[in-house]
């Protein structure tokens, strides 16, 4: 029978001096897996839809991720209920990248590289209120 523990980081100055460099690794790696993913998705689907199925895949493994390494997270309790959290977490992302997509095509063109650095400066800012979503609702001790 599969162990059912689950542990929570306190919510300390310490526990944030280690998460967010884990955090700050976890997100590197999904950045480049979500870039790398939408870059192989656009030549066949157009910008939004390319965007949110690459997001959609690498949200759910960047929470899976977190919940282990940066949040120390163990065992299936409450996985279920982190992943539905998550996807919060997600739709904030997907909103600033998909507003992002739109702006730059609105304004500048729908060039590749236009593409990329519109999602690369959105996916800064969903990283930053992920972290906060993360750290104080979706693990934070209960």
């Amino acid at each position: 029978m599969a162990q059912r523990v689950q542990t929570h980081a306190p919510r300390t100055a310490g526990a944030a001096a280690r998460q967010v460099p884990v955090f700050a690794v976890v997100g590197a790696l999904s950045t480049v897996a979500y870039l790398g993913l939408y870059a192989l998705l656009r030549p066949v689907l157009d910008a939004q839809a390319a965007n949110l199925i690459a997001l959609l895949v690498t949200a759910v493994a960047n929470t899976a991720a977190n919940r282990r390494f940066t949040f120390r997270v163990r065992g299936t309790a409450g996985a279920a209920r982190h992943h539905l959290q998550g996807l919060v977490a997600f739709a904030v992302g997907l909103a600033l990248s998909g507003g992002a997509l739109a702006l730059a095509h609105r304004i500048l063109s729908d060039a590749p590289r236009v593409e990329i650095c519109a999602l690369i400066v959105a996916n800064g800012a969903a990283t930053a209120v992920r972290f906060l979503l993360l750290r104080q609702w979706v693990f934070a001790p209960r």
